[in-house]
This record gives C-alpha cells, sequence and structure tokens, in this order.
C-alpha cells in the first residue's frame, strides 16, 4: 500500500470531497488541493478540449412565452416576446475530435445568450442527471471515459471500476445504457441545466431553479446495432443532420421550461436539492414554460464559430447566480480556466466570445491581447483620470453559510438507488428494459468478474428484478449477487477486491 501524495510529495487525506462547510455547503477556495487537480486536469491535452471535444453547433434566438419576471431580474427574460440572439454547440463528452457521433456517451448542451447585461452561458448534457455530485471526482470520472495510459486503448475495467466504486453514478449509468445514450442527432433530444442555479429578483428575493429544453423536433434514438453501424459508415452523422436542416430552413426548436423550488422548500425537501445526481420529481415542482429557443442560422467558420466557442457556467447576468451544488461550484473555476488554457487569457475578446452589450474592464494585454481592450486608457482601477464606477444595485443577494470546513464525507445511501429504480421499474416499458439489460451486458461483460459482481449487486440494489436479469445474462451466481447487495459499499468493495 502506498499513501497518496500531491505532487509535492504532501500526503492526502480525502481525495474524493471538497473542502467545504457542510452537506448541502459552499465548496472553499482555500481548498488549493482541489483547485491544482482540477487546474492540472485541464491542462493535460492541448488544443482540442479535455471533454466535448467533438461537436457541433449553431446560431439562433431565445424568445420569451412566459413572465416569470416575478422570480429574476434578468432583463432578457424580462418582456414575454422578447428575443435574444444566442450560439449553442452540441457534443459528445468522452471521445477524440475524430470520434463518431453515435457514440454511446452523454450529450453536452451548451449555450451562450448575448444579453444587454453581458453574456450568459448555461453549460449542460442532454440528460437531467450527472455522474458524480463532487467536482474533486471529475478528473478521475473522465479518466476512466478515455484511454488507458498504459496501452492508449479504451479499458472496460476502468469504466465498470469507477462507476462501482461511485453508486450515486447509478440514475446517469441506467439513463447512459438506454437508447437515450445513443440520440438520433442533435435535433432528437433534449437538454438540461443539469445543476440547479439560483434566481433572484430586484428585491433580491431569491429562489432554486432547474432548466428543460424540450426538442420540438420529438424524441429519436438509435439502438446500440444501429449506432455501431453508423459509427462506421458516418461518423459525422450528427453534425451533418444539425447543418443540412438548417441548411433547407428545418430550424430545429426547443420549449423551454424550468422548476422552481423556494429556500423554505429546499431545506425540507426529501433529499439535497443540490445534488446533480437526482430530478427533482416533477409532481412537486411541476414544469413552468419560459420561452423558446430557435437556431436558424449555421457558422460561417467552424473554427472561429465553433472550435473556438467558449462557455462557461460561471458566465452569469444580474438575476441568475450558483447554488450550493458543488459540482456545479467546481465547474465555476474550472470551465474558464480550460479555455484560459486552450485558447489563451483573451479567450473572451474573439467574436464569437464577446458580448454584444458595452464592456468597460481594465484587464489588459495577455496572448492574442485587441488594442481596444475595455475601452479604457488605463490598467488599474480606482484611477482619478477616467469616470468609471462600480454600481451595488447588481449585487448579489445575500446568502446565509455556516458550518465546520472539512472535507466533508458524502456517503452513498439508499437514496441514490431511489430514482434509478423508479426510472426502471415505472418508466420503461419492456421493450427498452430488455434493451436496457443488452446494452449492460455487452458491456459490463468485458470487465473482470470481480467488477461484474460488485456492479451487478448495485444493479440488484437498485432493482432486484434488473440486478437478477443481468445476473443471469452474465451467468453470475445470484446468491453472491444478493449477498453483495445487502452489504455496504465499503464491506461490498472490500469483498471484491
Amino acid at each position: 500500500m502506498r499513501k497518496l501524495t500531491d505532487e509535492l510529495g504532501n500526503a492526502i487525506s480525502n481525495d474524493n470531497f471538497s473542502l467545504s462547510t457542510g452537506i448541502p455547503g459552499i465548496t472553499v477556495i482555500e481548498d488549493t488541493y482541489m483547485m491544482n487537480k482540477l487546474a492540472h486536469f485541464n491542462r493535460e491535452r492541448i488544443p482540442e478540449r479535455v471533454v466535448h471535444a467533438k461537436g457541433s453547433g449553431a446560431f439562433g434566438y431565445f424568445e420569451v412565452t412566459n413572465d416569470l419576471s416575478k422570480y429574476t431580474c434578468a432583463k432578457f427574460l424580462s418582456n414575454v416576446g422578447k428575443k435574444t440572439e444566442m450560439i449553442a454547440r452540441f457534443s459528445t463528452v468522452g471521445g477524440e475530435k475524430g470520434s463518431s457521433d453515435s457514440a454511446r456517451d452523454p450529450r453536452g448542451f451548451a449555450l451562450k445568450f448575448y444579453t444587454e447585461d453581458g453574456n450568459y452561458d448555461l453549460v449542460g448534457n442532454n440528460t437531467p442527471v450527472f455522474f458524480i455530485r463532487d467536482a474533486m471526482k471529475f478528473p478521475d470520472f473522465i479518466h476512466t471515459q478515455k484511454r488507458d495510459p498504459k496501452n492508449n486503448l479504451k479499458n472496460p475495467n476502468m469504466v465498470w471500476d469507477f462507476f462501482s466504486l461511485t453508486p450515486e453514478s447509478m440514475h446517469q449509468v441506467i439513463i447512459l445504457f438506454s437508447d437515450r445514450g445513443t440520440p438520433k442527432g442533435f435535433r432528437h433530444m433534449h437538454g438540461f441545466g443539469t445543476n440547479t442555479f439560483m434566481w433572484y429578483n430586484e428585491k433580491n428575493k431569491y429562489c432554486w431553479v432547474k432548466y428543460h429544453f424540450k426538442t420540438e423536433q420529438g424524441i429519436e434514438n438509435w439502438t446500440d446495432e444501429e449506432a455501431t453501424k453508423l459509427s462506421g459508415t458516418n461518423p459525422d452523422s450528427s453534425m451533418s443532420d444539425l447543418y443540412d436542416n438548417i441548411k433547407c430552413g428545418n430550424y430545429p426548436s426547443w420549449k423551454v421550461y424550468v422548476q422552481i423550488m423556494s429556500i423554505e422548500e429546499a431545506k425540507k425537501y426529501r433529499f439535497d436539492p443540490f445534488d446533480p445526481t437526482k430530478v427533482w420529481y416533477h409532481k412537486d415542482y411541476p414544469l413552468i414554460p419560459l420561452g423558446r429557443m430557435v437556431l436558424n442560422r449555421n457558422p460561417q467558420n467552424f473554427y472561429t464559430d465553433i472550435e473556438q466557442v467558449a462557455f462557461s457556467p460561471s458566465h452569469f447576468v444580474n438575476g441568475i447566480g450558483p447554488s450550493p451544488d458543488k459540482l456545479l461550484q467546481g465547474r465555476i473555476m474550472a470551465y474558464p480556466d480550460a479555455h484560459r488554457h486552450r485558447i489563451g487569457a483573451n479567450v473572451n475578446e474573439l467574436a464569437v466570445n464577446k458580448p454584444k452589450s458595452p464592456m468597460t474592464t481594465y484587464q489588459k494585454d495577455g496572448d492574442m491581447a485587441d488594442t481596444s481592450q475595455g475601452n479604457t486608457k488605463l490598467n488599474y482601477f480606482p484611477n482619478s483620470y477616467e469616470d468609471v464606477y462600480t454600481d451595488e444595485k447588481y449585487r448579489t443577494p445575500d446568502f446565509d453559510v455556516s458550518g465546520f470546513i472539512q472535507r466533508h464525507t458524502y456517503p452513498s445511501s439508499d437514496i441514490d438507488f431511489e430514482q434509478p429504480g423508479e426510472l426502471y421499474r415505472r418508466v420503461m416499458n419492456d421493450k427498452q428494459k430488455e434493451i436496457l439489460i443488452n446494452n449492460i451486458c455487452g458491456s459490463l461483460k468485458l470487465a473482470d468478474l470481480k467488477l461484474q459482481y460488485r456492479m451487478t449487486a448495485l444493479f440488484y440494489k437498485t432493482d432486484v428484478n434488473l440486478g437478477t436479469r443481468i445476473s443471469d445474462k452474465l451467468c453470475l451466481n445470484i446468491d453472491n449477487v444478493r449477498a453483495l447487495a445487502v452489504m455496504t459499499q465499503e464491506q461490498r468493495v472490500l469483498n471484491t477486491k
């Protein structure tokens, strides 16, 4: 056994949980180990994106269809009928730039709104949940989806080892191995903000929101066999589908909804509302119409418009802010850092990233600097020579934080299996269940036997029928699976070492 250390040889007390004030809580900036871990991860490959390398996108507009201004003072959401220019980029997650569009993978759903108050970015996926709930685990998760450092080949042991050691991933795993893991192009998938966000109004009263983008083209998915065949015959299928439809005037569109939860309700909800591995039940928080997104213009130059577009969940406008979602808090730091590394310090001066609203900043120079940076002649603030001021009306709401700074363990519990179990039992029909099991077993059978047992025990814990059918198809001993399922996660791991 070797003790885990950082790059300077300092022993690490905990590598799974960020330094925060509690659960839910705020991740603190003094967590330099997490910052260094995420920053190092961002610099592992150049120049393509470390994740979401393969993608496509288009320009369009967002139109407000329902007045929700009592919840948020964001100007671009202020009036019914108001339109805001925007750009969207869709992508696979794990594959390299030349990988297949039809690979089994979540799909990125990244949006940039060019509002009168500056750029607002909403960076989500085509699924409402994610694999992890703490940003500390993100580099490790992505490493398992990439290539084995020993031989540069994909390794199913890495994939299933991580999933089996991360029970909160079960909800996303079941979605991924259903046909929703192979959407039939970007036009035929929903989009979600995934994380929880804050909305606040002019009185600084705030609430929590989740975003939903429902495709008006209808949900369509490839089967595993169709997706595999398409990877060989047309690996750019989603890209060409999006481009060709916009070119011929068949503009894709999505209806946009939000769920809204008050701060009082969040304190007593049945589970942590800031946990991105879970959805808010629609019966508790119904979808509220907000607007409509339409994509109607293809990029003129793919490199300048799509490759150089830089999205970050830290790009907020007045009326919208972050929440105590620990995954979101890590993303807020990591995304702009990735863009500074990949494109440069002045990434936001490129045309596709530059706000349409006036910009006054004293950040100067750096690589690829524009001589008109920020419309100021000096490079410091405050100063006695330019009439530039700050405005307290843009102050975000006071947010009560208390707790003890520590790497608080967020253990897996039975609640992590509730929603994936309901997804299997109540949402999927018999055919969809069979497809899910075939897809899971087609991949899991390639992993080591001990990982098959550990993972199947988690499926059994999610739903007895699901676990039993997977066990039968993999020819595992169901008594051993059942015994592992009733153990704690620590015991289960110890017994499958």
